[in-house]
């Protein structure tokens, strides 16, 4: 995997989660707002074909997931990709509040 380098742009209700990748040109991003008092929806991933196959928005979500246990939110997956993470990663659960049909198999 690329060395990936996460920074937060969190600009009052609106913010994103960007990434950049070593050696690579472009950014990646999830794209954020706040809803309420400590709750935010993922609301798109985007990656560039620069930045396709390096891992860099699987590591978007890991950080997101991360900054939300440690800052105490939790995260609403409105973007298809970060719901389909969420499926995936049953042990994050605690770091997201969704409707019960997006519950992850088993859970």
């Amino acid at each position: 995997m690329s060395e990936v380098t996460i920074r937060l742009d969190d600009r009052g209700r609106k913010g994103r989660y960007i990434a950049t990748v070593a050696g690579r040109e472009g950014e990646a991003y999830i794209a954020f707002t706040h809803r309420e008092e400590g709750v935010i929806s993922a609301d798109h991933t985007i990656a560039p074909d620069s930045l396709k196959g390096t891992g860099a928005a699987f590591a978007l979500v890991e950080y997101l997931v991360a900054d939300a246990r440690a800052r105490g939110f939790r995260v609403i997956p409105i973007c298809p990709y970060v719901r389909a993470q969420y499926r995936k990663h049953p042990e994050w659960a605690d770091a997201f509040t969704v409707p019960p049909e997006w519950e992850p198999e088993g859970a």
